[in-house]
């Protein structure tokens, strides 16, 4: 989910060769999910292996990362810790709205509305402990490194790219900019052409989104840019309904501190908000974070590689095999040029 400020926001289109040599800090729980909405079978039921076990964030691991290795890119892939408790309220909140579409899934492929189906299918998604940590497994064995964020993965990330550990965050969210990511990268594990909801072919390409650019355009800080996220909603808080991102804007540039949000919210829309906004505030100002992690890309572990996918999933041994061979001519590719030192 995330705050939605696509219409104010500027950004240019980018290339793999852009991001060849630059580590790129990945939200890994973001792009997981990306994996298991768009990775499925023409029914738009998830990829699954022979006892039912969903496996389409594992094939889009595998194959996505090895196109980011095959172009130079170096991923790096930072997994969510500990909620903060403001948040419990949304995950309630959305596990009721998968609850309900559940039903409804159930319903429409009784009555074989297959397009309601497939529409439906992505809203029931869900992310398990059991992904998780095998998702984490397939990173290790490709040798990819992982981090483990002490709260929310998406502002380690963050904190990774503002202090020099990677080029940008990856993810399709932009709370990236409000936790004070100086770069963004969207788009990058969904490029390529897809089919539109309404009909037709659209092309979905790389974006790069730079923070400072963003508040030079809109004519505001980063206080203002977390306050408008709050009025419009961010994965903390729903926002205030019949607000914005034009409307916000409008407001928050008349603010100088979150109390004058809250005063001028409360006298325009006669709306009190039911969260703490101003815990939020600071949640995005000074999430937890670490640096205790390290970002070393080491060599390819092609038994737990075939353990993890052929094993256990029942993916094919040949085409497996075919792209470890393919991960094999890269790393030595990347000896010969540089020396797997200098990569890392």
């Amino acid at each position: 989910m995330g705050v939605d400020i696509r219409e104010l926001v500027t950004h240019k289109t980018v290339t793999f060769d852009d991001l060849a040599n630059k580590p790129l800090a990945f939200d890994a729980f973001n792009i997981i999910y990306q994996f298991l909405a768009s990775v499925r079978q023409a029914d738009g039921t998830p990829l699954m292996d022979s006892n039912g076990n969903v496996t389409s964030h594992l094939s889009g691991l595998f194959y996505r990362n090895t196109k980011f290795l095959e172009a130079g890119i170096k991923p790096i892939y930072v997994f969510d810790g500990k909620p903060p408790q403001f948040k419990r309220t949304e995950l309630i909140e959305r596990q009721m709205r998968k609850e309900k579409a559940e039903k409804e899934l159930e319903k429409a492929a009784e009555l074989e509305k297959w397009k309601e189906v497939k529409k439906l299918a992505k809203q029931t998604i869900r992310l398990t402990d059991a992904m998780i940590e095998e998702s984490k497994e397939l990173l290790r064995a490709m040798g990819i490194p992982i981090v483990q964020a002490p709260s929310e993965g998406e502002a380690q990330a963050a904190y990774m790219a503002a202090n020099g550990y990677a080029y940008a965050s990856v993810s399709q969210d932009y709370d990236s900019l409000l936790f004070g990511a100086p770069r963004l990268i969207r788009n990058l594990s969904i490029t390529g052409k897809r089919h539109h909801v309404r009909g037709g072919i659209i092309e979905i390409k790389p974006e790069e989104v730079i923070l400072d650019d963003v508040l030079k355009t809109l004519g505001i800080t980063r206080k203002q840019l977390i306050w408008l996220g709050i009025l419009i909603g961010t994965d903390f808080n729903e926002g205030v309904k019949g607000i914005g991102p034009k409307k916000g804007l409008k407001i928050v540039k008349e603010c100088k501190s979150i109390d004058d949000v809250i005063r001028i919210v409360y006298e325009k829309k006669g709306y009190e908000f039911i969260e703490d906004v101003k815990s939020i505030e600071q949640f995005f100002l000074n999430p937890p974070k670490t640096n205790k992690f390290k970002t070393e890309w080491r060599e390819i572990n092609k038994e737990k590689i075939i353990k993890i996918l052929v094993d256990a999933h029942n993916f094919s041994y040949d085409r497996i095999m075919s792209t470890i061979e393919k991960l094999n001519r890269i790393q030595t590719e990347i000896n010969k040029q540089t020396g797997l030192a200098e990569f890392m």
